[in-house]
């Protein structure tokens, strides 16, 4: 399993920490995103669990993680997709965990990643996730966007 680090990169139980934060705050919503970016030899991929207040902003959980680099857009870009829903899974394997997957795709088919969107999308509503792509929702996502760089 992914190991997710708070802001000071204390290791955290993903699990227990949003049992925790659901506990405080029962209307808290859950997104989950995964961002990755390629530089010399090598591919980083950031996935946060961001925690969206109503009336007090955000905060994320995160886990980041190096591999050799994929030169190959569909398999870096189809990875994101793995690791949102390989930690998704294991949230919702808690009943009490409700959560969304904000995936760095786009509708706009003028970009490479609007290839993505039918079948990444349709194999998390086959999960039973709720999805959200660009243009709209992309809470987790700007969080794993902002941590990459």
């Amino acid at each position: 399993m992914l190991v997710f680090k708070n802001s000071i990169g204390k290791e955290i139980d993903p699990i227990n920490y949003t049992l925790n934060i659901m506990e405080r705050y029962p209307d808290v919503e859950i997104h989950i995103g995964t961002d990755s970016y390629s530089l010399s030899d090598q591919t980083k991929y950031v996935t946060a669990i961001a925690y969206r207040y109503k009336q007090s902003g955000v905060h994320y959980i995160h886990s980041k993680q190096t591999v050799p680099k994929i030169k190959d857009i569909w398999t870096r870009l189809w990875k994101e997709t793995e690791l949102s829903i390989q930690i998704a899974q294991k949230l919702k394997s808690n009943k009490k965990i409700s959560l969304e997957i904000d995936m760095d795709y786009n509708e706009d088919n003028r970009f490479y990643s609007n290839k993505l969107v039918s079948v990444a999308k349709g194999w998390a509503n086959s999960l039973g996730f709720k999805v959200n792509i660009k243009p709209y929702r992309q809470i987790a996502t700007s969080a794993a966007d902002y941590l990459s760089k």
